[in-house]
């Protein structure tokens, strides 16, 4: 959430082998590699190691203190996407899935004091409040150490606070008394349903737009509006201070009991709003219209953070058809799937945006940003966002209206 300050600092002070332009998918990797292993971790940690969750976090933590460590040391910017990118990823995964599947199995949506989506919205929140403030945490270590010894803190950071995170959280007793007993196959009925691969396919394309600017803002701002560095480091802090209302909001419209609404209008008003936001703010940002830049930050920060949130709506309406079915449905493994979909969207949104960024034009960083070397990103982010929407589950309501007319 805040490799923008990195991407940024690497592009104008560029020491390393290889080409500096290879950098601009360390954050998305990152983010990609730990979303596309959480369905394998969430199928091992749900029953059969439920045990061993917090030895596995312990691990998680260990790799990813050393991993940044060994990113200290980088002399090649693949060293940076192996170390950063990969490595210190699958540490953090290791952390997060099991820790979170306690989550989703102390609140469910029978819960009447706290639903599951709003639960996760809340966690989700948490996320946000640490990507406004690490922003200017990593822009003064940044300014004041430079990048290896900047790495070398962080990996300290990471250790003490994994530490105490870790033994903060508990298993639910009765996910461990299940390990005694012989373990059940995991309920793959879901791979069936039609909403499933709907709301799949649309969270991997908000995904593949989601992390662009989280990448490249900070840069643009320097590149293209001429700004300073705290600026360009405010913008970061500007996307993910609304998400810390935005994901509890989203939760709670998630869960609802007064006004109910489908996770088809739920993920809808995430994504589509979040694209105008691209399309109208971003795009048509110039040097004289900073004003735009700052409310396309906040904008975007608020209906995109808020997407994951969207997700306890889209696993209770699977879990109410498979309920309808008398089928039995496994919440942490839908998770940890969604979870996978979600990184198969920042990786090849990585991926692309070398490719979109070198296509745009290079004679001008004047005028509008379409019109930038950013224009081909820029909309590439609204269309993937746009996409991302629930308009998939509207087709599928029109097809089975279609039906039974």
């Amino acid at each position: 959430m805040c490799y923008g300050v990195l991407q940024e600092y690497f592009y104008n002070n560029w020491s390393l082998q290889g080409s500096r332009e290879v950098t601009g998918i360390i954050g998305t990797t990152s983010n990609g590699v730990m979303y596309l292993s959480m369905p394998f971790l969430f199928a091992l940690f749900t029953k059969r190691w439920a045990r061993r969750r917090q030895a596995a976090a312990m691990c998680g933590a260990a790799l990813t203190c050393v991993s940044f460590l060994l990113s200290s040391f980088s002399e090649h910017v693949w060293h940076l996407v192996a170390t950063q990118g990969v490595l210190a990823a699958l540490g953090c995964t290791l952390v997060f899935s099991p820790l979170t599947l306690s989550l989703g199995e102390w609140f469910n949506s029978r819960n009447r004091i706290c639903n599951r989506a709003v639960a996760y919205g809340i966690v989700l929140s948490c996320e946000n409040i640490v990507g406004s403030v690490c922003p200017f945490l990593f822009r003064a270590l940044l300014d004041r150490y430079g990048f290896r010894n900047t790495l070398r803190v962080w990996a300290a950071i990471t250790a003490g606070l994994n530490l105490l995170a870790i033994f903060m959280i508990q298993t639910r007793p009765s996910s461990v008394s299940s390990t005694t007993h012989p373990t059940r196959r995991l309920p793959w009925h879901f791979l069936k349903y039609r909403t499933f691969y709907i709301y799949a396919i649309a969270t991997l394309l908000q995904s593949a737009g989601y992390g662009i600017p989280q990448t490249y803002l900070s840069e643009y701002a320097r590149n293209v509006t001429l700004t300073s560095r705290t600026f360009s480091t405010l913008l970061l802090t500007l996307i993910n201070i609304p998400g810390i209302a935005s994901s509890s909001f989203f939760g709670y419209l998630s869960d609802n009991r007064h006004f109910h609404l489908s996770a088809t209008t739920v993920t809808s008003v995430s994504a589509i709003c979040s694209a105008l936001s691209a399309f109208l703010f971003w795009g048509l940002t110039s040097q004289d219209s900073l004003a735009l830049l700052v409310l396309f930050a906040m904008t975007f920060g608020f209906f995109a953070s808020g997407y994951s949130a969207t997700w306890g709506a889209v696993m209770n309406e699977l879990e109410r058809e498979a309920a309808q079915k008398n089928e039995a449905i496994d919440m942490g493994m839908l998770y940890g799937l969604l979870n996978g979909a979600r990184g198969i969207g920042y990786v090849s949104g990585g991926l692309v945006s070398v490719p979109l960024l070198n296509a745009g034009s290079r004679s001008s960083m004047e005028g509008f940003g379409y019109g930038t070397s950013y224009g081909p990103l820029i909309i590439f982010t609204g269309l993937t966002l746009a996409f991302g929407s629930g308009c998939w589950g509207w087709l599928l309501r029109w097809k089975k209206l279609l039906r039974s007319v």
